[in-house]
């Protein structure tokens, strides 16, 4: 079984993640960041592509997608909270979207393209 992150880890791991748009979840002890890409095909892709590095890890993502936002929560339901494994599985995600947009204000409503698009209409 994967162990929680000591403290020292996540004091030295966690505000490099943090700088990437990763935010700690309220009331959990996860990690969360939302991607908004150009397209849904984009959106489609970059979770193919974290899919394939999920199944590497054997460490799976709870994720959402609407259209061109994927919204991605990590944690290690296993250990009950944030393992070695969220960091790794965050950091490999960061490196397979450097050109989406972040959205680091997850207090805000998460708004995807088509939604944009309809408002316009």
């Amino acid at each position: 079984m994967n162990e929680l992150l000591p403290e020292a880890d996540r004091k030295a791991l966690l505000p490099p993640l943090a700088e990437t748009g990763w935010a700690a979840v309220p009331g959990e002890d996860a990690i969360r960041k939302i991607w908004k890409f150009r397209s849904f095909s984009e959106a489609w892709g970059f979770m193919t592509r974290a899919g394939l590095v999920a199944e590497k890890l054997n460490h799976h993502p709870d994720w959402t997608n609407r259209y061109n936002v994927v919204d991605v929560t990590l944690t290690t339901h296993s250990a009950k909270g944030l393992t070695q494994l969220d960091i790794d599985l965050a950091r490999a995600m960061d490196r397979l979207a450097p050109e989406a947009e972040i959205q680091r204000d997850h207090g805000e409503p998460v708004t995807c393209l088509c939604e944009l698009h309809a408002r316009k209409a």
